[in-house]
């Protein structure tokens, strides 16, 4: 059985949580604060998670999704995730995070940051343009009309796979925006962003995307 590594329990965090126990995986999961402040959500989630640590997540894993605040990335434990694909849910949200002159100035992206953070593992961009109620409700079979698209970018073609299988395993279809250099596209504020929209509308808005907000 596979285990996921989830590091943030927040709204993105919980729901993926969530998700990812209903369709078979065991799911280790962590925050700031302590595996003990997290007792009551895994007695919710049920035997199939364990709350821990960020190093004990990044360790359990065989994948390890981040879903923490922009500005605590440096905080994540960079030897237990070597060699692991992991994927990124962050957005920048300059209000919060304070600001990050490279995101400002467009010389940057946020998982490029993270990539640079965890230079031995495998970065891909995932479920950071969906709102965290609809990752368990808005998914729907392969093949469905008008299925909802969510967007992908990574520089390791395996990471951008494994979103991609995941992404149709909850119901949604995939565009792959390409390497992390290119994953601004579907950043905050961009027309991609946190619509419900299919494949052939999300490749128009993530064309339709600006640089520089």
């Amino acid at each position: 059985m596979t285990t996921v590594g989830i590091i943030g329990a927040g709204h993105i965090g919980t729901a993926l949580a969530r998700t990812f126990i209903e369709h078979g995986y065991t799911v280790t999961i962590a925050n700031s604060r302590g595996p003990e402040t997290l007792a009551d959500l895994v007695q919710d989630l049920g035997p199939a998670a364990t709350a821990a640590t960020a190093a004990e997540a990044a360790a359990a894993g065989d994948f390890v999704v981040v879903t923490v605040p922009l500005k605590n990335y440096r905080d994540l434990p960079v030897e237990p995730l070597a060699g692991k694909i992991v994927i990124d849910t962050n957005n920048y949200y300059w209000e919060r995070d304070g600001h990050i002159a490279e995101l400002d100035d467009g010389t940057a992206t946020v998982s490029g940051l993270l990539q640079a953070h965890l230079p031995a593992s495998k970065v891909a961009k995932g479920f950071n343009h969906i709102a965290s109620g609809d990752i368990q409700t808005d998914g729907t079979p392969t093949g469905t009309e008008n299925r909802r698209a969510l967007a992908t970018a990574s520089d390791h073609d395996e990471a951008a796979e494994l979103v991609t299988r995941i992404y149709d395993e909850f119901g949604y279809d995939t565009v792959n925006v390409g390497p992390l250099a290119e994953s601004w596209r579907v950043e905050r504020d961009r027309p991609a962003y946190v619509v419900r929209q299919n494949r052939a509308e999300l490749e128009e808005n993530l064309k339709k995307a600006p640089r520089t907000i």
